[in-house]
């Protein structure tokens, strides 16, 4: 069985985004290659563009679960109660690790090199030594993995 945490690890590793990371440990069940993820995801990174909102390694999570298991029926009003339902308990159980889903509280103790930039910093030994995300990355993975098992 593929293990989709250490995937995401390892694509966090190589330089993707948090959301790309995720993203793309799902491509063989996407059905996409890693280039599209990467696109897709892209935007999602750093809390929603380095502004900090929600999780990229959530938002890259919660991409790949609505691709497989979302609702596309704008008038069955039951399959989309069931899947935000869905999506809130994946929010639970990631909140049960780190307590929250917001990036900001997440790196609370960690300022931005480049505040107020869109610049992104710069993937050194520094960065990935005083970053969490690689836990994110890989609580996102197997959370969403557990998931599309239910």
């Amino acid at each position: 069985m593929k293990n989709h945490a250490e995937l995401a690890r390892n694509n966090f590793l190589k330089g993707y985004n948090c959301a790309q990371a995720v993203a793309i440990a799902f491509s063989e069940e996407m059905g996409m290659s890693e280039t599209e993820l990467a696109k897709l995801a892209s935007s999602f990174g750093g809390g929603f563009g380095k502004m900090r909102e929600v999780c990229g390694a959530v938002s890259g999570a919660m991409l790949v679960y609505g691709a497989l298991r979302g609702n596309s029926d704008p008038e069955d009003g039951e399959a989309k109660k069931q899947h935000y339902a869905k999506v809130q308990d994946f929010a639970a159980r990631f909140k049960a690790e780190h307590e929250t889903i917001i990036c900001r509280e997440l790196l609370k103790n960690i300022a931005l090199k480049k505040e107020g930039t869109s610049e992104p910093e710069e993937r050194t030994p520094e960065y990935y030594r005083t970053r969490p995300c690689v836990r994110f990355v890989e609580t996102a993975s197997t959370i969403l993995e557990q998931m599309l098992a239910e």
